[in-house]
Formats: C-alpha cells, sequence, structure tokens
C-alpha cells in the first residue's frame, strides 16, 4: 500500500514537471516530450500531476483527448487514493 501511494506520488509530480518541461519546449520550438509519454505517464498514476500542468501551463488545452481524457484519469486516480487510504 505505501508502495503504491509512493509510486502515484512519484508519477503525479513527474506528470506535472513534463507537462511544464513540454510547453517549455514547444515555445522554444525544440524537441517535444512524445504524446504518448504523457499519457504513459497519465494512466500509470500520474493523472492528477498531468491534468493540474495542463491547466497551469496551458498545454494541450487544445487537444479534445487530453481535455476529456487526463480529468477522468484523475477521478480515476482521487477514487484509487480514497479507496487506498480509507
Amino acid at each position: 500500500m505505501k508502495i503504491l501511494l509512493l509510486t502515484m506520488l512519484i508519477m503525479n509530480v513527474w506528470g506535472f514537471y513534463i507537462m511544464g518541461m513540454d510547453k517549455k519546449r514547444a515555445q522554444k520550438h525544440q524537441y517535444r516530450i512524445q504524446e504518448k509519454t504523457l499519457w504513459l505517464v497519465a494512466v500509470f498514476g500520474g493523472a492528477i500531476g498531468t491534468f493540474l500542468g495542463m491547466r497551469l501551463f496551458r498545454h494541450k488545452t487544445k487537444h479534445l483527448s487530453f481535455i476529456i481524457g487526463f480529468p477522468i484519469l484523475a477521478i480515476v486516480d482521487i477514487l484509487l487514493l480514497i479507496k487506498i487510504i480509507f
């Protein structure tokens, strides 16, 4: 249980970070992080961080799959956290 919580914490921090990093790279026209990587981080427990990063950095906000997918995954993660904690 502690390992799962720690993994989710790390994935959320990482998801938030890579959304900001990808936004910065996009602005500088540099090599970008693959969308597949963003989705994998979100699917494997980092959806809350990637969603918050998307909103804070205003990144990927024109992509319908991100607008719908990240919040849904974030809700799933929150429900999973509630189940684990309680």
